[in-house]
């Protein structure tokens, strides 16, 4: 099984137009998306940003999990968190909060999965944003939907792309 730094290193795939992630199996996932889900992970970065201005935002983050790499579109962590694995392939740690930005392609029970696989690897929140903009906001352990992130409580329900 390759390691997610094999794959990160590997010259074939750094251009590719997809998201790549990798299974339990260590098989390589890609994952297309639209022109929209790229501006809604920026979009979702500033707001955090501006939001948590003492955290590490991050697009595309590697955490490992034990069923692979998985790669949220936009993560949050505070910076004690994030120093010791500055630098490192794929996160021990999972970021505080996970944000998956949903394509066409995405199922609810993927979605589902993937929350559980960040929780196991201590995200306290996951967060998606649909294809309108629409956020929704989970306990990521429980999988209870939140009124509001209580970590970043601020967050706007619904982001608009002009």
């Amino acid at each position: 099984m390759r390691t997610w730094a094999e794959i990160c290193d590997d010259p074939n795939l750094r251009d590719l137009p997809y998201k790549i992630e990798q299974d339990k199996w260590g098989h390589i996932v890609l994952s297309p998306t639209k022109s929209n889900h790229g501006e809604f992970q920026s979009e979702i970065v500033v707001q955090l940003r501006r939001l948590l201005p003492d955290w590490v935002a991050l697009v595309e983050c590697a955490i490992a999990t034990p069923e692979g790499a998985k790669v949220p579109d936009v993560a949050a962590m505070t910076r004690a968190r994030r120093r010791p694995t500055r630098g490192a392939a794929d996160l021990p740690i999972a970021p505080e909060i996970c944000v998956e930005v949903i394509s066409w392609s995405n199922t609810p029970d993927e979605m589902d999965e993937k929350r559980r696989l960040y929780a196991g690897a201590g995200c306290q929140e996951f967060w998606t944003c649909d294809e309108n903009g629409l956020m929704t906001f989970f306990n990521a352990a429980s999988g209870a939907k939140l009124e509001q992130s209580a970590l970043c409580p601020g967050f706007p329900a619904r982001l608009i792309l002009d």
